[in-house]
C-alpha cells in the first residue's frame, strides 16, 4: 500500500519539516497490523516527494481479529495489504501525527502556509464509483485524476475493478490534505477494519474541522465513515450542524435584523440591490449566480428582469433556502417561470462544478461572514474554478461605521462578521485577486458619500480579461 506526497513549493524540501521526517533518512514504524516505511524518492529545492509504504500482514490480521469470518482463505487472501483503506488512515495518524495535527517543532511558520501539493494513491477503492470520488474531493479544491483498474488485463471481458489510481492536486496546508485523506479514504473504501463506537464521532469532527460542516456530501461522509451506524450518524450530523456558525439560523436571523435596523434609515439594502441589478443588466448576462443568496432578496429582483433566463441561488443554510422558496412562491409559479430559477445547497469555499459556465455571479454582503483563513478557498473556488465572466462583490466599508450613533465604537454591523474592511484594504484584496486570476476590477461606492469616510458599502466589479 503506497501514498506519495509531492510539492513544488520553494524550497521543496520544507516538506520534510512539515512531515517531521528527514528526507535524508529511511524511517520505519511498527504498527499493530504491520510496518510503515517513510522515504523520499526525490528531494531537491524544486521538487520533493515523500512516500509512505504500508506493509500489512494478513496472517497477523486473521489471528484474533474481529470480523474475520467468511470462507477459510478470506482472512489470508484479500485486498487489504494492497489498497488504500482505514489501515492507511491509522498509519497517517501514527506516522504523520504532528503534520496531521498542524504542528511543526522546527518550522511552525510553515504549518499554516498553503503550498502546491499532489497526493498519489495507486490503488484506492471507490466502491460507489468515480463520480462519488469526484464529489468528495473536487469541492475541497482538488483537481482529480482517476484511472480505473481492470480486474485482469489478460481477461478484459471480466470488466473493471472498484480500484482506481488517483492523483489529487491542489494548493493548501499539509495538515488540510492529510485531514482530507484521513477521513475520506475509509469513506471511499466503505470497509473500516475496526469497531466503530462513539469515539469515532470525535475523530470525524476533529479531522473534519473547517471543511466538513459545509461539504455537499456531508451526510454520505458521516454515514460511511461511521460504518452505516444510524445512531452515530444522526449524532454526528446533529453536532456538525450545531457547530456550523453559518447555519445557526435562529441566531443569525436576529443578527440580520439588527444589521437591517442599523442600515434601514439609509435604505441601504434597496440601494445595493438596485446597483447590483443595474451592473448585471449592463453586462448582458443571461445566466446569473447569487452566491450566499440567503432568503432570496436579490433572487426576487432578478426574477423581475426578463433578461435573466437562468438564475441560481446557492447558500450553505438549509433553513435560508426553505425560506427563500416560500418567499419567492416557487411552488405557485408557472412551469415556464419556475424553470428560470434553481436553489442549491452548497458552500462558497468549495469547488462546485454546478457553478461552472455562468455569465455572472453576485456575492452581496457575504465575504465578511467567511473566516479569514477560508477566504482564499472562496477566491479559488469562484475566480479560479467557476470563473464567471463577471463577478460582483459588495461588502461593508468599516470606515463608515463611525457615522452610526447606534453602533458602539469598534463593533461590526453584524455579530457574525469575521472582518470588515476599510476602503484601502478592500482595494488591496480586489487588486490582488483580479491580478491572480486574470480579471480586471472596478471599484464603486454604494450609498450616501461622506467626504472623509466614504460610502457605507463598497463594491468591486470583476471582469474576466
Amino acid at each position: 500500500m503506497l501514498l506519495t506526497l509531492t510539492t513544488t513549493h520553494s524550497p521543496a524540501t520544507d516538506l520534510g519539516y512539515l512531515l517531521a521526517k528527514n528526507p535524508a533518512r529511511v524511517q520505519s514504524f511498527d504498527l499493530a497490523f504491520g510496518r510503515a516505511v517513510v522515504f523520499y524518492p526525490e528531494a531537491n529545492e524544486d521538487r520533493c516527494t515523500a512516500a509512505l509504504v504500508l506493509d500489512v500482514d494478513p496472517v497477523a490480521l486473521s489471528r484474533g481479529r474481529r470480523g474475520s469470518g467468511g470462507q477459510p482463505l478470506e482472512p489470508y487472501v484479500n485486498d487489504r495489504p494492497y489498497v488504500a483503506s482505514s489501515f492507511l488512515s491509522v498509519a497517517i495518524a501514527q506516522v504523520f501525527g504532528s503534520a496531521l495535527g498542524g504542528r511543526s517543532r522546527e518550522r511552525p511558520e510553515l504549518v499554516s502556509l498553503p503550498i502546491p501539493l499532489s497526493a498519489h494513491l495507486p490503488a484506492l477503492p471507490c466502491r460507489d464509483g468515480q463520480s462519488f470520488l469526484r464529489r468528495l474531493f473536487e469541492p475541497l479544491g482538488y483537481v482529480v485524476e482517476a484511472t480505473q483498474h481492470t480486474l485482469d488485463p489478460a481477461f478484459p471481458e471480466w470488466g473493471h475493478s472498484p480500484y482506481f489510481a488517483v492523483t489529487l492536486t491542489g494548493t493548501m496546508c499539509v495538515s488540510e490534505l492529510l485531514g482530507h485523506l484521513y477521513v475520506l479514504i475509509p469513506v471511499l473504501d466503505d470497509r473500516k477494519h475496526y469497531w466503530v463506537g462513539e469515539d469515532e464521532i470525535d475523530k470525524l469532527l476533529r479531522h473534519g474541522a473547517g471543511w466538513l460542516t459545509r461539504h455537499p456530501e456531508q451526510e454520505a461522509i458521516a454515514r460511511q465513515y461511521l460504518k452505516h451506524r444510524h445512531s452515530l450518524t444522526h449524532e454526528a450530523l446533529a453536532r456538525l450542524r450545531s457547530e456550523d456558525g453559518l447555519d445557526a439560523d435562529d441566531g443569525e436571523a436576529a443578527d440580520d435584523a439588527a444589521e437591517s435596523a442599523i442600515e434601514a434609515p439609509l435604505r441601504l439594502n434597496e440601494q445595493r440591490l438596485a446597483v447590483v441589478i443595474e451592473v448585471l443588466r449592463d453586462s448582458g448576462a443571461r445566466r446569473v449566480l447569487d452566491l450566499g443568496c440567503g432568503e432570496g432578496n436579490l433572487l426576487r429582483e432578478l426574477l423581475r428582469e426578463r433578461q435573466f433566463e437562468e438564475i441560481v441561488g446557492l447558500d450553505v443554510s438549509h433553513r435560508a433556502l426553505e425560506n427563500a422558496q416560500r418567499r419567492l412562491h416557487l411552488t405557485e409559479m408557472s412551469d415556464r417561470e419556475r424553470a428560470r430559477i434553481q436553489l442549491l445547497h452548497g458552500s462558497l469555499t468549495y469547488r462546485d462544478r454546478r457553478l461552472d459556465g455562468y455569465d455572472a455571479a453576485a456575492v452581496v454582503e457575504v465575504i465578511e461572514h467567511l473566516d479569514v483563513p477560508r477566504l482564499d478557498a472562496f477566491v479559488r473556488a469562484l475566480f479560479g474554478s467557476a470563473r464567471p465572466a463577471v463577478v460582483i462583490v459588495t461588502t461593508p466599508n468599516a470606515e463608515y461605521n463611525a457615522l452610526w450613533s447606534t453602533l458602539p465604537a469598534g463593533h461590526a454591523r453584524h455579530r457574525d462578521h469575521r472582518f470588515e474592511w476599510t476602503r484601502p484594504e478592500f482595494a488591496e484584496w480586489a487588486d490582488a485577486t483580479s491580478a491572480r486570476f486574470g480579471y480586471t476590477v472596478e471599484l464603486q461606492a454604494i450609498g450616501a458619500q461622506d467626504p472623509v469616510l466614504g460610502s457605507p458599502t463598497q463594491m468591486g466589479v470583476f471582469r474576466r480579461a
